[in-house]
């Protein structure tokens, strides 16, 4: 994996939180493997296809995904993910795709993304390919970027 590719996925993320969300993100150890890549209750996972292949996954708890949803809609609190709420989770993939297309544009290389899918309940992921792990830290809860592209 190369390392500005994997720098502007990163970037793009941190963005959305900081722009959208008006978050303080401060990014974490990062970590490196194969095989299992962790997650929590909820994932939004991004299908990269283009001049990278591959996947972006987002993974948060429940409580941060409710926060995250009721800073989308204006500061509420959210009790309950509904359809609304789960709509503005993929909602949230679906700026991280773009944003993430642009970024890397900027490094050359050009990508599609899928549209989100979201995985509700704790899962594992498998991975033959190598993935690298970066933990964001927001006020609104640990958001973990697991990103698995290779150039093609």
């Amino acid at each position: 994996m190369n390392v500005n590719h994997i720098n502007a996925i990163c970037r793009a993320t941190k963005e959305i939180l900081t722009n959208h969300f008006g978050l303080i993100v401060s990014p974490l150890v990062a970590s490196a493997g194969t095989g299992t890549i962790p997650s929590n209750d909820i994932s939004v996972i991004l299908g990269v296809k283009g001049q990278l292949q591959g996947q972006i996954i987002c993974s948060f708890t429940s409580d941060t995904a409710k926060k995250l949803v009721g800073v989308m809609m204006g500061g509420i609190q959210i009790d309950h993910l509904d359809e609304i709420g789960w709509s503005a989770v993929q909602e949230f993939g679906n700026w991280v795709a773009g944003t993430t297309a642009t970024e890397l544009s900027k490094e050359s290389c050009i990508i599609d993304v899928t549209t989100p899918i979201v995985n509700e309940g704790e899962s594992r992921f498998h991975s033959s390919s190598p993935f690298v792990s970066v933990p964001l830290d927001t006020p609104i809860g640990e958001i973990h970027v697991h990103i698995a592209v290779k150039e093609e």
